[in-house]
């Protein structure tokens, strides 16, 4: 069960502690991803934006061929 939005916060996963991490709770920005609605969403962060930069490559080799 997905836990939303912690009383209209929202989630971050810092990158440094690999933790999942709510507003009452947040770190340094300089080690946050985010925000995510939920607490699943944040801790997928890493695999998120690597498949995005992967998706983005891609696009990039199919606009570089024409």
């Amino acid at each position: 069960m997905s836990e939303k939005n912690n009383g209209g916060g929202q989630f971050w996963f810092n990158t440094k502690t690999g933790q999942v991490e709510t507003a009452d709770e947040k770190s340094s920005w300089s080690h946050l991803m985010g925000p995510y609605p939920t607490r699943e969403e944040a801790a997928k962060a890493l695999d998120t934006a690597s498949q995005r930069n992967d998706d983005w490559e891609s696009e990039d080799e199919d606009w570089r061929r024409g």
